[in-house]
């Protein structure tokens, strides 16, 4: 299987899935850490793929998104973005109406309290 086919097979069995350095437990760079950080706290049932593992994954991801950087969160098989859209649209609320148009579960409450803490 080539790392274009593991990639969206991947998209494709899981609602939510981050691309990341490291793992949701253990990210292993700033970015993701903030991103993870986020999806943890709402309560996100998410898929993640650990890109330092694999090289091909790595350099694939970028080349199916056609997005530069790491990490990357696809909801329903869609791009979303990077860490820098993922803090606006966490604060904006616009990660939520997203969630929720997919029916992805999370925690409304804790989503309120991250907007709160940033306000």
């Amino acid at each position: 299987m080539t790392a274009h086919d593991q990639i969206k097979k991947t998209i494709d069995d899981n609602a939510v899935v981050l691309f990341m350095k490291g793992t949701k437990t253990m990210p292993q760079c700033g970015f993701s850490s903030r991103v993870a950080g986020v999806l943890n706290f709402m309560g996100v049932e998410y898929a993640d793929v650990n890109v330092l593992a694999d090289e091909g994954v790595r350099q694939g991801i970028k080349d199916f998104s056609d997005w530069p950087t790491i990490p990357q969160l696809y909801v329903k098989g869609e791009f979303v973005g990077g860490c820098d859209i993922i803090t606006e649209m966490t604060l904006s609320g616009e990660l939520d109406q997203l969630f929720e148009a997919n029916g992805v579960a999370y925690d409304k409450d804790a989503a309120e309290k991250i907007r709160e803490a940033n306000a």
